[in-house]
């Protein structure tokens, strides 16, 4: 999210240590390594033989302030340079002064866990953040994060994890014998993933039941996003948050609901454990955590915060992932084979993770070309340098994943749908920060393992249940920048029973 590319700066304007050594196909990288990958665009040296998903070209020229004010409000993944995908570290002044852009795996290491104390979450962010979802994981900083993060982590232990495979299996073998029943025709996909990952919700963090309707739940968490996903150039300049914004004023609504119905589950579940009557599920074990330094609880504040955390940022990137995993195993008969032998060869009944590792490469692959969140920021608490790279205080280092996952420097066929690439013999080729859905270092999701584990079981059933096919009049399928990421005009295809 640029106005602007280092290299299209006047040589004075530059940092004078710039690296100057380049590759042979020009692109620069700091003197001291290699390449980032040695690996060439298989896409320039022989025919297409994979899906490439439609997604926005990136620009040529920088764009102007109010051209890229007015395409970061619509849509902020469109306002992406050619060269972001090519070098590994872009610098530029633009509309919210110097950022630098990140895509070499060894300078995100170094920010997101070598340097972590040197950089917080920056001010946008948490403008755009805050208001909806709380001072929770996703926004908290410093001292409170922390607590948070102590607290919460043994919540998300692999044994508790692994202990919610059956409820998974049964929501996801709901969802297949719903979609069973369509006898071919057209199925709303987004909406039937935001309805299982709901339901998976209901069954492993509030085995009580949500109050109310669970689709008007889902309604609220997508009026939500969209009313805040796009950016506000109040925000951009920083502007005083008592200044209106008109996307907070749209969001209202839905998060009053959404508060209300948080409110409810907490109240009602605080009234059953005081009977001694709790189910052990992660809302109880959300309101029994304890510091494990300190023995103290969760404040209230904190405790509804990460509900709704849990709820809108945990269901929303899972119900996308599986979406788009969908749309791409339509488009890809081979994948679409395969996966299904995988699904058959598994058997009845549920499935086990461990059992379904093109099924999880599948996944994997999705999330690499629409990653759930698709950019990080963050910005510098000092003076610092990334490489040859100055960053002044106060400036804002992006790492985006939208951008990294589809770097010509890290991957080969950078924007084809390859599944290939996320199986276990292929795994080590990936480098640790190249690719980064759930982003890295003492900030990564805490239910990184919990979605993985539940998009995989809820794909496999649905494989298991149809097979997809995307109508010939479907409006063109390109990603939309809401927070998240999801299909601009929704995602309608005709399911087939299969068996």
């Amino acid at each position: 999210m640029q106005c602007g590319a280092y290299l299209n700066e006047p040589p004075a304007k530059r940092d004078a240590g710039f690296p100057r050594r380049t590759d042979k196909s020009g692109a620069l990288f700091p003197p001291d390594k290699e390449p980032m990958n040695a690996t060439i665009d298989r896409a320039e040296r022989e025919p297409a033989t994979r899906f490439r998903p439609p997604v926005p070209r990136p620009l040529r020229e920088p764009l102007g302030l109010f051209d890229f004010l007015r395409a970061a409000r619509k849509n902020p993944i469109t306002t992406w340079m050619d060269v972001h995908f090519r070098l590994p570290v872009v610098a530029a002044e633009g509309a919210m002064g110097r950022i630098t852009v990140v895509s070499d795996p060894a300078l995100i290491r170094y920010l997101l866990v070598e340097n972590v104390d040197g950089y917080r979450k920056d001010d946008l962010q948490r403008r755009v953040l805050a208001p909806g979802l709380g001072n929770g994981l996703l926004s908290a900083e410093g001292d409170e994060w922390r607590l948070q993060r102590r607290t919460l982590a043994p919540i998300f232990n692999a044994r508790t994890v692994q202990g919610f495979t059956a409820a998974m299996n049964a929501a996801g073998a709901r969802l297949g014998r719903r979609l069973g029943r369509r006898g071919g025709k057209p199925v709303d996909v987004a909406l039937e993933m935001t309805r299982v990952t709901l339901d998976v919700l209901e069954r492993t963090i509030f085995t009580q039941g949500l109050p109310g309707d669970p689709d008007a739940l889902g309604r609220a968490i997508t009026r939500f996003l969209e009313a805040v996903g796009p950016i506000d150039p109040l925000d951009v300049f920083g502007v005083p948050d008592f200044v209106p914004r008109i996307g907070r004023l749209r969001a209202r609504p839905a998060g009053r609901f959404f508060a209300e119905v948080v409110d409810e589950l907490i109240a009602r579940r605080k009234a059953v454990m005081a009977r001694g009557e709790a189910p052990r599920d992660l809302l109880t074990l959300l309101l029994a955590a304890q510091d494990p330094e300190t023995g103290n609880g969760l404040s209230d504040l904190a405790v509804k915060a990460n509900i709704v955390t849990f709820i809108a940022a945990g269901h929303e990137t899972t119900a996308n992932s599986l979406t788009w995993a969908l749309y791409c195993l339509s488009q890809d008969p081979a994948a679409q084979a395969r996966i299904e032998a995988e699904v058959d060869e598994a058997g009845e009944g549920d499935f086990a993770v461990e059992d379904l590792p093109f099924t999880r490469a599948v996944i994997e692959e999705a999330m690499r070309l629409f990653p759930p969140v698709p950019f990080l920021s963050r910005q510098a608490v000092r003076d610092d340098r990334l490489g040859r790279i100055k960053v002044p205080r106060g400036s804002l280092v992006m790492v985006a994943p939208w951008v990294l996952h589809r770097h010509h420097l890290l991957w080969e066929d950078p924007e084809a749908f390859v599944p290939e690439r996320f199986l276990p013999e292929n795994r080590d080729r990936i480098q640790r920060f190249a690719y980064l859905p759930f982003g890295a270092g003492p900030r990564v999701c805490i239910g990184q393992s919990f979605s993985i584990q539940e998009a995989v079981i809820v794909l496999a059933h649905v494989v298991r249940a149809v097979r997809f096919r995307l109508p010939a009049d479907h409006p063109p399928v390109t990603p939309l920048h809401r927070v998240t990421l999801r299909p601009e005009h929704g995602l309608r295809m005709e399911a087939e029973a299969r068996g």
